[in-house]
C-alpha cells in the first residue's frame, strides 16, 4: 500500500519545518495521533519515537533520514509488514508558501491483508496529519501560536517552543 498527500501550506519552509520536526506537538494538531514519545530524546537519524494512534497498536519508529529544515523518513516493522512514513517540505515562489508532501509505504507479507483491513482508515489518518501540520503552520506564521485540539490553559493555543 502506498498513500501520497500533498499541501500548499501558506508559510515558509522554516515554520513549517519548526511544526514538522517537533512530534511530541502532533496530537494537538490531529485526531489521528494520540501521543509522540521520544525514545531517545531527539529525532535524528538512529532515533526511536513511539506513537501511539486511535484503533491501531502503538508503534516505534526508527529515524533513516534526516535532512534538517526539509525532509525526514522512518521506518517502523511490526507484524510481517514494514511501514516507511516520509515527511517532504519545499519552498513554493518565494518562500513564504511551502509545499508538504507526506507519505506512507506498506510492504512485506501481510501489508496486502492490512491494505484491506486499515487502508481507509491509515489514509484517513494521513490525511489528516497533513491537515493538521498545514494548519499549524499557518496559525504560527499568523499569530505565533500553535492551535490546540482540546481547549486548555491559554485559550487553546499553545506556544510552538512550550515544554508542556
Amino acid at each position: 500500500m502506498k498513500i501520497r498527500t500533498e499541501a500548499l501550506v501558506n508559510a515558509g519552509p522554516d515554520v513549517l519545518w519548526k511544526v514538522l520536526s517537533q512530534p511530541t506537538r502532533w496530537p494537538a494538531l490531529t485526531e489521528s495521533i494520540v501521543a509522540v514519545e521520544l525514545l531517545d530524546g531527539s529525532l535524528r537519524v538512529g532515533d526511536r519515537v513511539r506513537i501511539v494512534q486511535p484503533r491501531l497498536r502503538p508503534m516505534v519508529w526508527t529515524v533513516t533520514e534526516w535532512t534538517a529544515g526539509s525532509s525526514f523518513a522512518w521506518t517502523a516493522s511490526a507484524g510481517g509488514v514494514t511501514t516507511v512514513g516520509t515527511h517532504v517540505i519545499s519552498p513554493v515562489g518565494s518562500g513564504e508558501t511551502s509545499r508538504l508532501v507526506l507519505g506512507l509505504e506498506q510492504t512485506g507479507v501481510l501489508a496486502p491483508l492490512i491494505g484491506l483491513l486499515a487502508g481507509g482508515r491509515i489514509r484517513r489518518y494521513v490525511e489528516w496529519e497533513t491537515a493538521g501540520l498545514k494548519a499549524g503552520a499557518e496559525a504560527i506564521a499568523g499569530s505565533g501560536e500553535l492551535p490546540r485540539r482540546e481547549h486548555g490553559p491559554g485559550g487553546g493555543m499553545v506556544h510552538l517552543d512550550d515544554e508542556r
